[in-house]
């Protein structure tokens, strides 16, 4: 005789098993499931730090500008009992070399603080960036305005008139190119995002869960 076939067990369900479900709060492992980094008040704090430390930057590069960059020679003379002012040299490049001075300046002062900024947080995040750039954005105003008040007086016609008839003197220090104020903020953005992209924190990656056993993905262990 032979023994009476007996159906195989019915397919065991492990899926309850293979869910991947979040630990409760408390829990041991539960952190893994939680967003790394500081909470958004802290990050909002370090940004306005940066947005205020990278804003004073801009004395530094005023008074560097205000030292550096050439000078306009300006000429006065008194035609009719009336004084007119006119360049110098009329084809001089003086003027170009004020605003590429400031551009210049501006981009070195952008790699700075961008490199400054990644060595002190050493990680990314939308509040920072936006306090890097509107910090930058700040600093290249107030230079701008420092390097012209430190300048030479914007009154050319009372400046000639000090210093006498036919006498060379400076003009008043102005950026002609108002596109040089986005030198630092560009500069300082470029370099930040870079270094976060290659040397910044990676996301850990999760590991996927199991997947089935062979007998609940047929219905039926396969044959020996």
């Amino acid at each position: 005789m032979t023994a009476p076939l007996t159906p195989p067990p019915p397919p065991h369900d492990d899926s309850a098993h293979h869910a991947w479900q979040v630990p409760p709060a408390g829990a041991p492992g539960a952190g893994r499931y939680e967003e790394d980094g500081p909470g958004m008040k802290t990050e909002l704090r370090e940004a306005a730090v940066v947005t205020v430390a990278v804003a004073l930057g801009g004395v530094l590069l005023g008074l560097l500008w205000w030292w550096l960059a050439p000078h306009v020679p300006l000429v006065g003379d008194e035609v009719d009992k009336s004084w007119v002012v006119y360049l110098k040299d009329s084809e001089g490049e003086q003027a170009i070399g004020v605003d590429g001075t400031f551009t210049l300046l501006a981009l070195g002062f952008g790699l700075v603080s961008g490199l400054a900024a990644f060595l002190w947080r050493r990680r990314g995040g939308v509040p920072a960036v936006v306090g890097l750039g509107v910090g930058a954005l700040l600093a290249s105003l107030l230079a701008w305005r420092l390097g012209v008040w430190l300048g030479p007086t914007s009154d050319v016609i009372a400046h000639a008139q000090q210093v006498g008839k036919g006498v060379t003197f400076p003009a008043p220090l102005k950026l002609g190119a108002k596109g040089a104020l986005l030198a630092w903020p560009l500069a300082a953005l470029v370099v930040h995002l870079a270094l976060t992209a290659a040397f910044g924190p990676r996301d850990p990656e999760l590991p996927y869960p199991p997947g089935p056993r062979t007998e609940d993905a047929y219905g039926a262990p396969p044959a020996a």
